[in-house]
């Protein structure tokens, strides 16, 4: 197949709607690992696949065989055991590969050498390079000073770090010892941090001293100290933006990096055979509705989800250079170091996107050669809005695909990458979550890219949209659900024994069928449209909306730079209510709301129309930049929103209390 991006008179800027964005040549579908794979499979069973809808079926219906042939085909170290999948009828009770034994950071660390394991930049302040000698070096160095601290198989050890390399090598070392790792960002308030850490007593605590963000350096010193001495726990402290030894020596108990690691010369790795189910990671949820969920997951199930997606989906090869933008509070971070498990160099950066300015990450790519750029929707939306087009000013020649998570990406943001980025690119949106450190439903390099369309399912996720009544549908907007087990579904919440917490998160609206609220749509091409959290859809008549449809719309216009939509109880049913942040040069008169609503009339449809359009000065958002529906809705409602330390700037929930205009 050859390129389909088309231009031609009228549409989009010149964009076909009628034709795909992308298609991939021949010629590269037969080098990437997804048909190697598919080749693999079909020799080894004697299957013969049409093409990826083809494998995706048989991956979801000989489950056994096909993560058994993707630990063979990713080189998995470690001993499957004889069975791959026990109780595969039960979606809460399966448990695949019962008798293997493997170990996370053994799986990560499969090279030495001079070449490049790590890139960091820290906004435009820091810059450096390691390789995987000096990766595996400083492993080693914290895996013997975590075992003579007394860490081991189960222990916590919670850190609140920048995206640097060292925050890998001290997760790599608590893994190599069966300990789990739980993070945050150091943009976290205290009680945020407490909310976390507190509910799953660490073992040890490791910090930063100082960080980078817009430019200037932030001060942790006070925050630090009062985390550290709540949660009692012996501390580490890793210099980065300020001053290391003075802080470990406010604290107390607390010691610097080089301090902790300076009676241990680098030396044999060390890696402790664990069952397949053994905790790795505990991720929490945002937290804007109560206290943290704590999501225990395993440290298989993590592997060959992330082996999957890196090297079928995304097709990545050994030393290719992976870039996600994200922080340690984000499951993406998770998700970006096991990049290291194909290979692949890992590009690490923390700080402002747009510091100091908006050019700053394609610097990176380009100087860089980025295979894989991985953002979210709102900073490909911040992009478009901002009118700089890196297209005009860099050769990213090396880059082969973008992906965008985080929020759905509208279909003019698909339109923004092909014209102003790349024409040349995959752009797959995704879509999954912390809940299972990884994704539903992503691109893959053996089908054609749709404007506004995540590709479809992935390899071994039996994903479906189902109405209310629990039938699958076409055509219309629905639940995702899941309807088998697969590796990553979590161990369990932690301190939840009885699991009650974990089954109403997932399994209470669908019998034995995973649902965790997403609204969710297929497309005529066998694509997936994410519409919004269901359970911050609209409901005006009795007829549900997806908030996504209106932002897509909404945002579009040069006068809006942001909105969030809520469902208002007014006068026995649900008004819809949209709220915008608006350009500095934009005022909300009379014209804006009736363009506003033209557009989103003609754009969506007449029910999609807010009876109430206001404007705000701040929309706030959690700590990885979602919008907080549902805080917002409550606090319309004059309901309390339990954990405000979840958001990045809580302040702007006092926004929407007792607005005048919501009163009439």
């Amino acid at each position: 197949m050859e390129i389909a991006l088309r231009r031609c008179p009228g549409g989009t800027r010149g964009i076909s709607l009628e034709k795909p964005l992308w298609s991939p040549r021949q010629t590269t579908i037969e080098t990437t690992p997804l048909y190697q794979f598919m080749q693999h499979c079909s020799t080894k069973y004697g299957l013969q696949f049409e093409g990826y809808k083809d494998l995706h079926r048989w991956s979801v219906e000989s489950r056994d065989e096909f993560w058994r042939s993707l630990w063979d085909f990713c080189a998995v170290k470690g001993d499957p055991g004889s069975r791959i999948l026990v109780d595969a009828d039960d979606m809460r009770g399966s448990r695949f590969f019962p008798d293997a034994t493997l170990n996370f950071a053994d799986n990560l660390l499969r090279r030495d050498g001079d070449d490049d394991a790590i890139i960091f930049r820290g906004e435009d302040k820091v810059m450096d390079r390691w390789s995987w000698s000096r990766l595996r070096a400083l492993v080693s160095q914290l895996q013997q000073a975590y075992r003579a601290a007394g860490i081991g198989k189960g222990d916590r050890i919670c850190a609140m770090m920048p995206n640097m390399p060292e925050t890998v090598a001290a997760m790599l070392a608590a893994a190599s010892l069966g300990a789990i790792w739980s993070s945050c960002s150091p943009d976290f308030g205290e009680q945020g941090i407490l909310d976390r850490f507190g509910q799953i007593a660490p073992k040890l605590f490791i910090a930063c001293d100082g960080y980078w963000y817009g430019g200037k350096r932030q001060d942790v010193r006070e925050k630090v100290a009062h985390v550290a001495r709540r949660l009692s726990t012996p501390t580490i402290i890793i210099p980065y933006a300020g001053d290391a030894l003075a802080m470990a020596a406010e604290i107390g108990d607390a010691t610097t990096l080089q301090d902790f690691i300076r009676p241990y010369q680098p030396d044999v790795l060390q890696f402790e055979p664990l069952p397949f189910d053994h905790p790795l990671y505990i991720l929490f949820s945002s937290g804007t509705t109560g206290v943290p969920k704590c999501i225990v997951h395993s440290a298989g199930g993590t592997l060959l989800q992330h082996l999957k997606e890196h090297v079928l989906h995304c097709g990545l090869k050994s030393g290719e250079r992976l870039f996600y933008f994200t922080t340690c509070g984000w499951m993406m971070w998770n998700w970006l170091v096991s990049g290291l498990a194909a290979e692949a160099t890992l590009c690490l950066y923390d700080g402002s996107p747009a510091a100091p300015d908006m050019a700053v990450l394609f610097d990176y790519a380009e100087a860089e050669n980025f295979a894989v750029f991985g953002t979210s929707a709102k900073f490909i939306d911040g992009l478009r809005k901002s009118r700089f087009e890196p297209r005009q000013h860099y050769d990213l020649a090396p880059l082969r695909l973008i992906t965008s998570t985080g929020s759905p990406l509208s279909p003019e943001g698909f339109d923004f990458v092909y014209e102003s980025i790349k024409p040349d690119v995959q752009l797959s949106s995704i879509s999954g979550g912390t809940d299972i450190v990884s994704c539903f439903v992503l691109g893959n390099p053996l089908e054609p890219v749709w404007r506004g369309e995540i590709q479809g399912a992935g390899l071994g996720m039996a994903v479906d949209v189902w109405n209310d009544e629990g039938r699958s549908v076409k055509g219309e907007k629905g639940e995702l659900v899941c309807t088998k087990s697969f590796p990553s579904m979590p161990l369990c919440f932690w301190n939840d024994p009885d699991g009650l917490k974990y089954r109403a998160a997932y399994f209470e609206r669908f019998e034995n069928m995973w649902c965790h609220g997403d609204f969710a749509e297929w497309t005529d091409h066998g694509g997936i449209i994410i519409h919004g959290r269901s359970d911050a859809t609209l409901n005006p008549g009795g007829v549900r909306i997806g908030t996504a449809e209106i932002y897509n719309q909404v945002e579009q216009m040069p006068e809006v730079l942001e909105a969030l939509c809520i469902g208002q109880d007014w006068d026995g049913d649900v008004r819809v209510v949209l709220f915008v942040r608006l350009a500095d040069s934009a005022a909300l008169t009379d014209d804006l709301v009736k363009a506003i609503k033209s557009k989103i009339r003609t754009g969506a449809s007449p029910r999609h129309v807010p009876a109430k359009i206001i404007a705000v000065s701040d929309i706030p958002r959690t700590k990885s930049g979602k919008i907080v529906e549902l805080a917002v809705r409550d606090v319309v409602h004059g309901r309390l929103v339990k954990n405000k330390e979840a958001l990045a700037n809580p302040d702007a929930l006092q926004l929407f209390a007792d607005l005048p205009d919501l009163k009439t």
